[in-house]
């Protein structure tokens, strides 16, 4: 018996042992099922929204321009380099001149020539012009009346036959000629007094408009050889070098756009009537805590989409939303491209009508 029981006290031994561990196992499961879910529960506390504000969640995006010289030109000068923060109207670059201040020369040259043909057109004749016509035609008479008389004295005297008949018609061709000659005058006379034809007039005025169109157009070429920042921003890529050949197909830098940026977010259809554009809003980000960025609503999308993987919400995310597009004062650029954010929208606003840039960003 006492074999038997030392066996039996032996084999009992390792049962106890398995259940107290499982006991403390269980203990340690529900001290953990209850932790998780206090978390949880203070977690959707923590990040449920009060009543009179919608809050989203998204990322910091920007915006971008090509910038390219319109013109074709080689490039003289390539003024910044990667990372410099511009301002707006800051020269950037500059294309080789030469060709394009000769082209403006001739054609300011053409201008003014055709400014002093003009003017004469419209002064019409000089004074002198006319005495000189009239003078002409008192000339052209005296050798008419000298030509006539002459004709008559010979035409007498080949009657008479005392001269030949070619000696007559010689007299007679040149009194046809002088008369000829006199009525020539008074013509010029006539056209000395009247003065220029309107239609000369007409055609010379078109003629300085031609040319005056194509001093502007050479003058703005000689401007776009100077490439000048749009707005303020960052270069973000240098893409040629000075002697590289610029056309407007060809961009020389990539401007980034930081001030304002953009939050691109998503709303669920049932908070789609509680927004509309121009509402202000505030940004947070994890890198700045509790800072506020000033913000407004730019533009809501038309048409609805699934949630994308990368947003993340409360809701099913099999559910549609719409894309807001929710822009961002960035004065120091601290927001940068990619940035997690959350988008603070306080409801029942009034509507200031303030949508632009410069109203939003420039507010104390």
């Amino acid at each position: 018996m006492s074999a038997f029981g030392g066996e039996f006290s032996t084999a009992a031994h390792p049962d106890k042992e398995v259940m107290k561990k499982a006991r403390l196992l269980a203990v340690v499961l529900v001290v953990v099922l209850i932790a998780v879910g206090g978390f949880l529960l203070i977690r959707s506390l923590v990040h449920k929204a009060p009543a009179n504000e919608l809050v989203l969640y998204g990322n910091v995006d920007i915006r971008q321009v090509e910038l390219a010289f319109n013109g074709n030109e080689r490039i003289a000068v390539m003024a910044a380099k990667e990372g410099d923060r511009i301002k707006k109207g800051e020269l950037l670059a500059t294309l080789d001149t030469l060709r394009l201040s000769h082209a403006v020369s001739q054609a300011e040259a053409q201008v003014k020539a055709q400014k002093e043909v003009l003017a004469a057109l419209v002064a019409g004749t000089r004074p002198e012009d006319i005495l000189k016509a009239r003078a002409d035609v008192a000339a052209a008479a005296a050798v008419q009346e000298n030509a006539a008389t002459l004709f008559q004295r010979k035409s007498m005297l080949a009657e008479k036959e005392l001269i030949s008949k070619q000696e007559r018609d010689d007299a007679k061709a040149a009194a046809d000629s002088s008369e000829a000659q006199l009525k020539a005058a008074k013509e010029a006379l006539a056209l000395a007094v009247a003065g220029p034809r309107k239609e000369d007039i007409a055609a010379a005025r078109e003629t300085l408009k031609a040319y005056e169109a194509a001093f502007q157009i050479a003058k703005r070429n000689l401007e776009y050889a100077y490439l000048y920042a749009p707005s303020d921003g960052v270069i973000q890529t240098r893409i040629v070098e000075p002697g590289s050949m610029a056309s407007p197909q060809s961009p020389v830098y990539t401007l980034a756009l930081t001030d304002p940026v953009w939050v691109r977010a998503y709303v669920s259809e049932p908070d789609m009537g509680k927004i509309r554009p121009g509402l202000s809003a505030e940004v947070t980000t994890d890198s700045y805590p509790g800072k506020r960025y000033r913000a407004w609503i730019g533009f809501i999308s038309p048409t609805a989409e699934f949630t994308p993987k990368s947003v993340e919400t409360r809701e099913v995310r099999t559910s549609l939303v719409y894309q807001v597009r929710v822009y961002a004062c960035n004065p120091r650029n601290e927001l940068r491209l990619g940035m997690p954010a959350t988008v603070i929208i306080p409801l029942n606003q009034p509507d200031t009508g303030k949508t632009t840039e410069e109203d939003r960003c420039k507010e104390k």
